[in-house]
């Protein structure tokens, strides 16, 4: 892999940021910015959760391993998107104020809902870099970080909720059937390996 390649992928993610941002100051998007930001930010962070989920996959697939590289980046854009998402609820919905943001998490559930897969996210990015996974231990790591699957059925579940209102299911399909295949194949895998370490097993017993 290029040595520019992490840069470049660096600079493409902060893209949207950098394009709502300007947006904003430019007064250009529309006739409800708030919901604009709001909206979009989500969306990022659906689709970056997504490109995070889908580096093993196409890994594995392509023998690539370089690949790798990328998960803990594009990882943390998720959460940067996220945490985005919510600040934008938080100041442009609520005004930072504390009673009235707890309020509307505890009295709307797809709120509730989101803002637990945000709270998932947070120890998750807390521990990803390197010094995290020596303390961890490499086991205790990779069952923290598989929290993520639980952020992909939350983000999914909130997404959906949120759409749920307007009767609007074209997208909320659209990332399901991402998130089944990407969460499909690894179980499909887990079962490969399940059965390969059972099938000497079942020859010796079929030998007795």
């Amino acid at each position: 892999m290029h040595r520019a390649t992490k840069p470049a992928l660096f600079v493409l993610a902060l893209l949207p940021f950098a394009w709502y941002f300007y947006a904003a100051w430019a007064d250009a998007l529309g006739a409800n910015p708030a919901e604009a930001l709001i909206r979009r930010s989500g969306d990022w962070t659906l689709r970056f959760l997504c490109l995070t989920l889908a580096i093993t996959p196409l890994r594995q697939l392509t023998g690539w391993n370089a690949l790798a590289r990328w998960r803990r980046m594009l990882g943390l854009f998720t959460f940067f998107y996220g945490v985005l998402h919510f600040l934008a609820f938080a100041g442009l919905d609520m005004g930072f104020d504390p009673a009235a943001i707890a309020k509307d998490i505890a009295k709307r559930p797809f709120i509730l809902v989101g803002f637990s897969a945000l709270m998932l996210m947070l120890p998750l990015a807390a521990t990803s870099f390197n010094r995290a996974i020596k303390a961890l231990g490499a086991k205790r790591w990779q069952a923290l970080h598989r929290a993520v699957y639980a952020v992909a059925l939350l983000a999914l579940l909130h997404f959906f909720w949120m759409r749920a209102g307007k009767h609007d299911f074209a997208e909320v399909a659209v990332y399901a059937a991402i998130l089944a295949v990407l969460l499909g194949w690894r179980v499909w895998r887990r079962l490969q390996r399940a059965a390969s370490l059972a099938y000497p097993t079942a020859r010796r017993d079929a030998s007795v």
